[in-house]
């Protein structure tokens, strides 16, 4: 069974920085593609960031771009975002989330793919 577990959640000022962390275990993470979704009160999940096999290829939402960074460990099934220059609107419940792959390369940016989720983490920015 595969389980995923956030972690680095927190309550913060704007413009602050945070580091979330994801670990993977009972499958083959190298496998995953990884991907970071989050959630406000009363909105949809949305789309943050996503990881290719090979941490060669990654993507970002709109809101996020330039501010926030994914990355991933393969030998330590994990998979983190570095987020900075925080905002009172970056204020959600994040996931992380894994999509099994055949390709090295390739990223998804749409929740409906990832076959696995996380709990959660919940991030608070204060103005």
């Amino acid at each position: 069974q595969v389980q995923l577990v956030e972690s680095g959640g927190g309550l913060v000022q704007a413009g602050d920085s945070l580091r979330l962390s994801c670990v993977v275990s009972g499958g083959t993470f190298s496998t995953y593609i990884m991907g970071w979704f989050r959630q406000a009160p009363g909105k949809e999940r949305e789309f943050v960031a996503t990881i290719s096999r090979s941490s060669g290829t990654t993507n970002y939402g709109d809101s996020v771009k330039g501010r926030h960074t994914i990355s991933r460990d393969n030998v330590k099934s994990a998979v983190y975002l570095d987020m900075n220059s925080l905002k009172p609107e970056d204020t959600a419940v994040y996931y992380c989330a894994a999509a099994r792959a055949y390709s090295l390369a390739s990223y998804s940016t749409r929740r409906e793919q990832y076959n696995y989720w996380g709990q959660g983490t919940q991030v608070t920015v204060s103005s």
